[in-house]
């Protein structure tokens, strides 16, 4: 973790999307993208294709599965997701293609960036990008499943608590499930599914807004949010970095830590900047969104001073308490604030885009800033959305209808 994010690397190569899961001998596989592919295959008449040999009549009823590593920066897998979109246009011979695109959760983001923006980065200073749509020539229309268009709070209880795989299972497998915060910190694309600047909502101990700019390192040392910001965490890396440093002859500070913050939280707003980029005109990709909304989904975290510890703290999930004034707040009422309908971690409003500052376009079914054409919404939580056979059977319908362009 240093402010230079282009260079924070290891030797990780994502091969393969994670079709199943085995969290331990004894109990079952778990699916996660298994069934949607095979959905793709058995009802949608697909077969998988080869990037690097895509062979004879190769751009019809095919599917190509894009792996990236999760962990990098979104804007560095939407350039790569250009360079091979072109790269297989050219070994198909076929330079007028344009592919529609499956995405779930963060794959979305990746895919939008990737047509506004084709592979260019983002601006070195903080300047706002020049939209261009670059990418069209290689995509014709992006099915959003479970997208956080506007970010995700619980993105934020991420960094500061750890995640859930399991999640999604409906059962919670303790000890096996859990990416820890201090995992979770080293991913610049953990920090850009944060809720975007002008829709980050948090509340105080009254269950009123509080105005907090969470993309000021300021604010996550105040508050004490992630292990950055933790003594003990600190300490430690402290130490560790010394050993690193006496071993292998790097240097590792804390100044470097606190510069990763600062340059992970600004790399990050201004991706979200270049998704909320005003279009201006009619779309030329088309976007249909797809998701779950009857889940309790945070939107807005409490923050509340502790007097007897001294200390702040952020509630991600509500229960009962006293203000400072003495005063009880019921677990319901901290429910009511905090949760919007969801699929427990990306709200409905994030996926069709409600807050995003754009202008609405002509034709678009949904009066948001994102062209949304087509959406369908059913009861499943964000990460069994893939498996849920009627949402799978909307997104098939989606992909081979091409009325819908």
């Amino acid at each position: 973790m240093t402010p230079d994010l282009a260079n924070n690397r290891d030797d990780v190569v994502p091969t393969r999307i994670v079709e199943t899961v085995r969290l331990a001998r004894v109990l079952p596989e778990v699916y996660v993208y298994r069934d949607l592919l095979e959905s793709l295959k058995r009802f949608g008449g697909y077969r998988e294709g080869d990037w690097n040999n895509p062979g004879e009549a190769g751009d019809r009823d095919v599917y190509y599965v894009f792996a990236y590593d999760f962990r990098r920066d979104n804007v560095e897998n939407a350039r790569l997701l250009s360079k091979r979109l072109r790269q297989l246009k050219e070994k198909l011979q076929r330079p007028d293609l344009r592919f529609n695109i499956l995405a779930h959760s963060m794959g979305g983001l990746i895919a939008r960036y990737t047509a506004m923006y084709g592979d260019a980065d983002l601006p070195d200073d903080d300047s706002a990008p020049r939209l261009t749509w670059a990418g069209a020539a290689d995509i014709n229309k992006i099915v959003m499943l479970g997208v956080p268009n506007e970010g995700s709070a619980d993105a934020f209880t991420t960094l500061i608590e750890g995640y859930s795989i399991t999640e999604g299972l409906r059962r919670r497998i303790p000890l096996l499930n859990r990416l820890t915060a201090e995992e979770s910190i080293t991913a610049p694309a953990i920090f850009q599914l944060l809720p975007h600047s002008k829709v980050a909502k948090f509340l105080d101990e009254n269950l009123q807004p509080m105005q907090i700019d969470l993309y000021d390192a300021e604010t996550w040392k105040r508050y004490g949010w992630s292990p950055i910001n933790d003594p003990q965490y600190r300490r430690r890396y402290e130490g560790e970095a010394a050993k690193s440093e006496k071993a292998q002859g790097h240097q590792r500070s804390l100044a470097e830590l606190d510069g990763y913050l600062v340059a992970v939280l600004r790399r990050a707003k201004a991706f979200h900047a270049a998704l909320d980029a005003a279009l201006g005109g009619e779309a030329p990709v088309m976007l249909l969104a797809i998701g779950g909304d009857c889940e309790e989904t945070l939107n807005a975290p409490i923050v509340m001073r502790d007097g007897k510890r001294n200390r702040w703290l952020t509630l991600t999930r509500p229960r009962d308490y006293r203000t400072s004034t003495g005063q009880r707040v019921s677990k319901r009422a901290a429910t009511e604030a905090m949760y919007l309908p969801g699929d427990g971690r990306v709200t409905r409003r994030s996926l069709l885009g409600e807050d995003l500052a754009g202008s609405r376009l002509s034709g678009a079914a949904f009066d948001t800033p994102l062209p949304l054409t087509y959406a369908v919404f059913g009861c499943d939580l964000h990460g069994a959305l893939q498996k849920n056979k009627t949402l799978a059977d909307n997104a098939l319908t989606a992909l081979v209808n091409e009325a819908m362009k």
